[in-house]
């Protein structure tokens, strides 16, 4: 049950959420063994306007809970240990509530929410966890059995729409990725906005540094790292009152020097070289093409054959191919059948539209 790095991570994110509407305790002993519970929450006497702000993890809020966040779906053993954290913390209000001669009612008692990037059928049905649509809570909330008090929030199941935003930045893969698309283009304005790009950037650069990633540590930084970059660059705007250009890409190019140096060992001329003509991307698409594309395909679309009157020859329907699933995620029918179009232009006019144009402005640029 190895959780810290994600662990560490969540505590402080649903603490900076959840701090202007209560109380918040992160890494509260349980007192009968040993234990910890990840996020322990009660809200404040007055209702906060903030809870609306939250969407459903501000519904969650609504009553003293705990929070038990993980990066990988639970066992059923892992489940059965956060329930045994809420029993306990129940036995000690209730020895409170003795001590204070009164009785504990069941609204008093807390809930737990158990949040999960999915969750298994098997897992549901073993704790024979039930959607609530009566209430108003909506797909990918579970809950157990009335009397028990718990909820298993099956993170990639959320409906996608700002009420689940916050929710979903602690999501995996796709359902991450697009939460923190969504969070970078919120309003600047926005309460919790800055904070929150802040402590996902930490998370970026605390995960970048160990010397050994594994599969799952270089998808979390390709997910983070467009949080990073819209962080540090709005922290050097912010920073200098005239928010100047250069210390903006200055930022980013050590970034992509860093990430080619993860990725390749060490920058030779051929990559030093490409680096300038990667920073032209938006952040959000240059950090998946770093973790995807291999050291020959980088070259060979930001390289100096990228600049040159030719085709891309023998296999230039799987790079071709390869790239697009890169920046959308899949290559469905319709983009499949623009490839041959595609082909027929040359590799210096062909390569600035599949890097930057959308999906749709590329079936538009080639249809017919």
């Amino acid at each position: 049950m190895t959780r810290q790095p994600h662990d560490q991570f969540a505590k402080q994110y649903l603490e900076e959420l959840l701090a202007p509407l209560g109380t918040v305790e992160t890494s509260r002993d349980v007192p009968s063994e040993v234990r910890q519970i990840d996020v322990w929450f009660v809200p404040a006497p007055s209702p906060s306007p903030e809870f609306e702000t939250l969407g459903l993890l501000g519904k969650m809020a609504a009553t003293t809970c705990l929070f038990e966040p993980f990066r990988n779906a639970p066992t059923p053993v892992e489940v059965r240990s956060c329930m045994l954290k809420l029993y306990s913390v129940e036995a000690e209000l209730l020895r409170k509530a003795r001590r204070e001669r009164r009785s504990l009612s069941e609204d008093e008692s807390p809930r737990l929410w158990i949040l999960s990037p999915s969750c298994s059928q098997r897992l549901l049905d073993g704790f024979c966890a039930k959607l609530n649509q009566s209430e108003n809570w909506g797909e990918g909330v579970y809950f157990l059995p009335e009397f028990q008090r718990t909820a298993l929030v099956a993170i990639n199941q959320l409906p996608v729409n700002q009420d689940t935003l916050w929710l979903r930045v602690l999501g995996k893969r796709r359902t991450q990725q697009q939460a923190i698309d969504e969070l970078i283009g919120l309003p600047q304005e926005n309460p919790q906005r800055r904070n929150i790009l802040e402590i996902l950037a930490n998370w970026r650069i605390n995960v970048g540094r160990s010397e050994r990633l594994s599969n799952a540590d270089r998808e979390l930084i390709m997910n983070l790292s467009p949080a990073y970059f819209k962080w540090r660059e709005e922290a050097v705007l912010e920073g200098r009152q005239e928010g100047r250009l250069e210390g903006r890409q200055e930022g980013q190019r050590l970034m992509v020097e860093n990430f080619l140096r993860v990725r390749f060992g060490e920058i030779n001329a051929e990559l030093e070289a490409i680096i300038a003509p990667m920073l032209q991307l938006p952040p959000e698409v240059l950090t998946r093409l770093l973790f995807s594309l291999s050291k020959q395909e980088l070259l060979l679309w930001f390289g100096e054959g990228s600049g040159q009157d030719l085709r891309l020859g023998e296999g230039g329907r799987e790079k071709v191919e390869n790239l697009l699933r890169v920046r959308f995620g899949e290559v469905d029918a319709e983009l499949a059948d623009k490839i041959a179009a595609m082909l027929q232009l040359p590799h210096q006019q062909l390569t600035p539209l599949l890097l930057t144009l959308s999906r749709e402005e590329l079936l538009e640029r080639f249809a017919g």
